[in-house]
């Protein structure tokens, strides 16, 4: 699939929620890889605010996100409208600190998205690809979200308010094409209590009876009522049969249940990329929503990590044997730790070092349970990475490098008998003055044993 942005502007206008701000919103075409960022344009510098989840600073009824002093708040709507039409790149401008909340649906962004047309980008799409279960737990055990293997998106939520009005409920979407006209029109809805505490609390200053589903879940005398429609700016309002204040009716019986899928689409939009997986999320929130894509990114950085890692197959003739590797590098038995080379190129080298039980330094670390030393992971990375210096500077046999700084290094899985480690060195800059910056990852099978910086000078053998 190719990436998609939409073929010219659109705007809204509304009141923010929370704040009771009007603020205009206008979604902007944006090039491929440009993602999802929102600018303040009634700030001063104009400071741009990535839909990015480590940007969150928010989650209490709503997702907000925040960079310097620039803050956006319930973002999830729109964000939720963007990845349920497809749309991977817009910019959207914002001249106030609120997104509106409009009718209390992702549905008015998703017709003016429509309305502006969506056109296909040139780069492919990049999927977050779910390989195994992720699984998000909250402290109480009352919340759980996971993410399992699928060869398409698909999401299914359950809600359950301990409420004789609005019950268990569960809503599934199976395919986005049918998020425009199932799950887009789903408005948020509050309990009546919610709403009386926080209108007295003035914290939804922009509330309104036309863009939420008010729920009432206990008795409540009509003289209340009165007084709430009066704090509200309306005539009159009463509780319908259902429970549900007769201000709204419900487009769907599950409704909330399909907002809540609407909400946590939005918020796992944050991820930054498509998801290729099955979500099934039990009494999904916002907070809750958040701290799981995060575990969704933190996956999808590994396995972006991971699809660097080498190819290897033993039975291809290697570019370099152990016997040319010696006469490249000054290292002996029993600290030759490269057994061949498999890829050498100007920006890169792969070796290849088999791990057996036999190897020197099982005698004396963790004898009962052999583990291989960091250290020598890192010296095995150094020596391939050696390889490579010589190989950028021609002449090889008669150059040493000695590297003189090691940064960010990380170890991420035990090496053990057995093992084969594929030990990779890339360039992080040209050669200059004899120094050379390499990016040292050390694979074992589809993990990542060890990864780092390293740094080496190279010296003209006396």
């Amino acid at each position: 699939m190719k990436q998609r942005t939409i073929e010219k502007a659109v705007s809204l206008s509304g009141v923010g929620l929370h704040t009771g701000s009007v603020v205009n919103i206008t979604f902007q075409p944006a090039p491929d890889d440009h993602g999802v960022k929102f600018i303040r344009t009634d700030l001063e510098e104009q400071p741009v605010v990535q839909a990015d989840v480590n940007r969150v600073i928010s989650t209490d009824r709503n997702t907000s996100l925040k960079v310097g002093d620039a803050e956006v708040k319930t973002v999830e709507h729109a964000l939720s409208a963007l990845r349920g039409l497809g749309i991977d790149n817009v910019l959207i401008e914002i001249d106030g600190p609120e997104v509106p909340i409009l009718d209390g649906s992702a549905l008015p962004f998703v017709e003016a998205l429509q309305q502006a047309g969506i056109v296909q980008q040139e780069e492919e799409r990049d999927y977050f690809v779910v390989e195994e279960p992720i699984v998000y737990r909250s402290e109480d055990g009352q919340t759980e979200i996971m993410a399992l293997p699928a060869d398409h998106f698909e999401i299914t939520t359950m809600i359950d308010f301990n409420s004789p009005v609005l019950g268990q409920q569960y809503a599934t979407l199976k395919d986005l094409d049918q998020y425009a006209s199932q799950i887009a029109p789903c408005r948020t809805f509050v309990f009546l209590h919610e709403l009386e505490s926080l209108i007295d609390r003035d914290l939804i200053k922009g509330g309104d009876l036309d863009n939420a589903i008010v729920i009432v879940d206990r008795p409540v005398e009509q003289s209340t009522l009165n007084g709430l429609a009066t704090k509200l700016g309306k005539p009159s309002i009463e509780v319908a049969e259902e429970g549900i204040l007769n201000t709204i009716e419900l487009q769907f019986k599950n409704e909330p249940a399909r907002h809540k899928l609407l909400d946590v689409i939005g918020d796992t939009a944050l991820l930054g990329k498509p998801i290729k997986g099955r979500i099934i999320a039990t009494k999904p929130g916002h907070r809750a929503n958040v701290e799981f894509t995060k575990l969704l990114k933190k996956s999808y950085l590994e396995q972006r990590k991971l699809r660097g890692k080498p190819k290897y197959d033993p039975n291809q003739e290697p570019v370099m044997d152990n016997v040319t590797i010696a006469k490249w590098l000054p290292h002996r038995y029993p600290l030759l730790l490269v057994d061949k080379i498999i890829e050498l190129e100007k920006d890169h080298v792969v070796g290849v070092k088999s791990v057996t039980f036999n190897e020197y330094f099982f005698q004396g670390h963790f004898p009962g349970n052999p583990v291989m030393p960091g250290v020598l992971i890192i010296e095995a990375l150094a020596q391939t990475g050696g390889i490579l210096a010589m190989h950028n500077v021609g002449d090889p046999g008669q150059w040493d490098t000695y590297f003189i700084k090691i940064d960010n290094v990380k170890f991420k899985q035990m090496v053990q008998p057995g093992d084969t480690l594929l030990l990779k060195m890339e360039l992080m800059a040209p050669i200059r003055r004899g120094i050379c910056q390499m990016l040292a990852t050390a694979y074992v099978g589809n993990k990542i044993a060890a990864e780092g910086e390293l740094t080496a000078q190279i010296i003209k053998r006396s």
